[in-house]
């Protein structure tokens, strides 16, 4: 394991540089940034980044908040990206609360199985069985390092999916439960719509990526759904954790198609079995999780007494990352306090 501990810069002094990316803004005062390797079996070494406030006493489940990605780029550059000044780990952290992400195998900072240096090829990488191998193995790190019994997840896309399915086996460890844009196909069992069949991973343009960012945006509004150069800084630093995908001419993000395997496959969890206090949340423009969806599964998670259903305007699949991001934050802000105030 490794530690590497960092107290925040006030907000005027000169900003923390990213390994790998260009400088970014400076972090909010007092926030403390902790960096993790933990094993997940195997030869697999899991990335694990924690913010909290410098000087926090002791930790309370209610508080500590693990985030897991969605099935295209990594956590440690999807909630801890500093647009603006602050990232979402820090909006959190600003506020008391002990907050963690992990990227799963073959994404981010953590291990690459040696399969995706071949050329794609074999059996899809990263199924959803690896990555709640991967969420079990950094949520007992986490419970160990703080002393607590559980704590919260809050899962983007594929991982809200993979939260859900965590929280239906594992009850007990999940004090809530938030699923932003979650994956939840229409149908169990939906086939595929690409009748090829999935290779071990693929690689993504940065063309292809922004491209199928903004899909589903009124042409007149695409302009405006990223601060100037908020964008840019994502897919540098994004695309600079993948040094070998770098190299390539244009350079390449390598995605394992695990994710998309499980999506064919149909849904990983079942609705009804979750039991835990949920939040659904996401943008009216998301073309990955469209609001009917979103809506159906919120209606279908029947077990549930304590649950919020919210659709945030002018937002996409991503919308965390967009100019309209504050919405994201407050509304799942008001859910995690909500809950501990009853």
């Amino acid at each position: 394991m490794h530690r590497r501990v960092l107290l925040a810069a006030p907000l005027l002094a000169a900003p923390l540089l990213l390994p790998g990316a260009r400088r970014a803004s400076a972090q909010p005062a007092g926030v403390v940034l902790e960096e993790f390797q933990v094993s997940s079996g195997n030869g697999i070494q899991l990335y694990l980044r924690n913010k909290r406030q410098d000087g926090a006493t002791a930790a309370r489940a209610d508080r500590v908040v693990l985030c897991i990605h969605n099935g295209t780029f990594p956590g440690s550059t999807s909630f801890d990206l500093p647009a603006g000044g602050v990232s979402w780990m820090d909006y959190m952290a600003g506020r008391g609360f002990d907050v963690w992400t992990v990227d799963l195998r073959n994404f981010g900072r953590s291990t690459r199985e040696a399969a995706m240096s071949q050329p794609p090829g074999g059996a899809p990488l990263t199924r959803a069985p690896d990555a709640l191998a991967d969420i079990a193995a950094a949520a007992a790190f986490i419970r160990e390092k703080r002393g607590v019994p559980k704590l919260v997840l809050l899962g983007w896309g594929w991982g809200g999916a993979l939260a859900a399915r965590f929280a239906t086996e594992h009850a007990a460890l999940v004090d809530r439960l938030v699923l932003y844009a979650p994956e939840w196909p229409r149908e169990n069992g939906a086939a595929p719509t690409d009748s090829q069949p999935l290779q071990s991973y693929r690689n993504l343009t940065r063309a292809e990526v922004r491209a199928r960012w903004v899909e589903g945006v009124p042409d007149a509004r695409r302009g405006a759904l990223f601060p100037a150069g908020w964008y840019e800084h994502w897919a540098d630093t994004t695309f600079a954790t993948d040094p070998e995908g770098a190299r390539q001419v244009p350079s390449v993000l390598r995605v394992p198609n695990g994710p998309l395997a499980d999506a064919a496959a149909g849904r990983l969890f079942e609705a009804a079995k979750v039991t835990v206090p949920t939040l659904v949340t996401l943008g009216e423009w998301d073309r990955e999780t469209p609001p009917a969806q979103a809506l159906a599964l919120f209606q279908a998670m029947t077990g549930v007494a304590a649950k919020r259903f919210v659709v945030l305007g002018e937002g996409t699949h991503g919308i965390m990352l967009e100019r309209n991001r504050g919405a994201l934050f407050q509304s799942v802000q008001v859910f995690l306090e909500e809950a501990l105030t009853g």
